[in-house]
């Protein structure tokens, strides 16, 4: 079998066009993998601000949901 010899410029561009191959082709796959990154984002966010804030009863929220139906 014959020995492949790259240098590290030509195999980052190998690299960079099967990115970008698989990109171009699956790009619902990518778009629903970036929606659930930014979902995963704001719920890690919403959790943090939600350690810092006032802790209130479970018939608190529920109120507050019963009156905006």
């Amino acid at each position: 079998m014959a020995e492949i010899n790259l240098d590290e410029i030509k195999l980052k561009e190998i690299f960079k066009k099967a990115i970008v191959e698989v990109i171009q082709e699956q790009k619902e796959v990518i778009s629903d993998l970036m929606a659930e990154i930014m979902e995963d984002i704001a719920l890690e966010t919403a959790i943090k601000e939600g350690e810092n804030t006032e802790i209130v009863s479970r018939e608190a929220i529920f109120k507050i949901l019963d009156k905006k139906k």
